[in-house]
């Protein structure tokens, strides 16, 4: 199925340095605030006491944080969850006081300020439990990483499957520097959006990779800069109809979706965004640089050359 189609390849390797240094340039920037800013993990992996307390109009979080900080709780995250009138404390483990007695104390002393301050939930996670979800975690991002490099060095060769997991962990690393520099709250609902974004970036590489080999074996007299082109410019509409779809169903559960959803439907949104953006000018760059040739895809004798702006020439994704 396709809306259009293109009579002439767009050059699309062309400019692949100039998109790349564009890509560089935002992943050093990612690293950049995942080691300085680093980020803003939920408690589910910290480990201590959540509390969400709401109250009856907008509350000042200056004034939670100084109520909280008399206390003499340190480390305290206070922040906005949903609305302007509830609000989100993070307390971290203290000893020898239970998370009972830590929300209770702090329950009183948000009454003493505004008495119609209400405690609608309190939750404990202690730090071997945030410590193990951390470890699991970093293992099932490992797994799914060495996984698709396996597929893709199987179904197709080792350089397609390299350029395909740059392009995959650069789609990540910027999810997750996006998080750090705005200091978003990464939970287990993003982690997974992560694993789910490694996963819907991979499928479009796959395709774009398969295009490739199929040009390689109908385009004989082409080059392997042209093939690419080619690849990319006939997969076009297919890239429109799928991601434009998918695109759509995210941001309405970003828009509706509410507190719950936010954050899982954002990490989902910038990684579909620049999972388009990293399967053409990341994913098929890279094998382009790496020497990717027909004689790395062709084990069998090639088609006849035919002319890749014949509409009637091959098949159509």
């Amino acid at each position: 199925m396709e809306f259009f189609k293109i009579k002439r390849d767009i050059p699309f390797m062309r400019h692949a340095l100039i998109f790349n240094l564009v890509s560089l340039i935002t992943f050093l920037a990612a690293v950049f605030f995942l080691f300085t800013r680093g980020l803003h993990l939920s408690v589910e992996f910290t480990g201590g006491t959540l509390m969400e307390v709401s109250y009856s109009q907008p509350a000042d979080l200056n004034v939670v944080r100084s109520t909280v900080a008399t206390l003499g709780l340190s480390d305290v995250q206070v922040q906005n969850f949903g609305t302007a009138r509830d609000v989100l404390i993070r307390m971290p483990v203290q000893k020898g006081v239970s998370s009972a007695q830590q929300s209770d104390r702090v329950m009183a002393a948000l009454k003493v300020v505004d008495p119609t301050a209400t405690m609608r939930r309190s939750e404990f996670v202690g730090p071997q439990v945030g410590d193990e979800l951390a470890t699991d975690g970093l293992k099932a991002l490992a797994s799914v990483v060495v996984g698709i490099m396996i597929y893709l060095a199987i179904r197709f060769e080792w350089k397609f499957a390299v350029a395909a997991i740059i392009a995959n962990l650069h789609d990540v690393i910027i999810i997750l520097g996006f998080f750090a520099f705005f200091q978003w709250e990464f939970s287990l609902p993003v982690l997974a959006a992560v694993l789910a974004v490694l996963g819907y970036s991979v499928n479009e590489s796959v395709v774009i990779f398969d295009r490739i080999r199929e040009n390689f074996r109908r385009y004989r007299k082409m080059d392997t800069m042209q093939i690419i082109d080619s690849a990319i410019t006939s997969t076009i509409s297919r890239t429109i109809i799928t991601h434009g779809s998918t695109q759509l169903m995210v941001l309405s559960m970003l828009v509706f979706g509410g507190a719950t959803l936010h954050y899982f439907a954002l990490a989902l949104t910038i990684g579909i965004l620049f999972g388009i953006y990293s399967s053409v000018f990341v994913a098929a760059a890279i094998a382009m640089w790496l020497g990717i040739q027909r004689e790395d895809l062709i084990k069998g004798g090639a088609k006849k050359d035919e002319d890749p702006n014949d509409p009637n020439a091959g098949a159509t994704v």
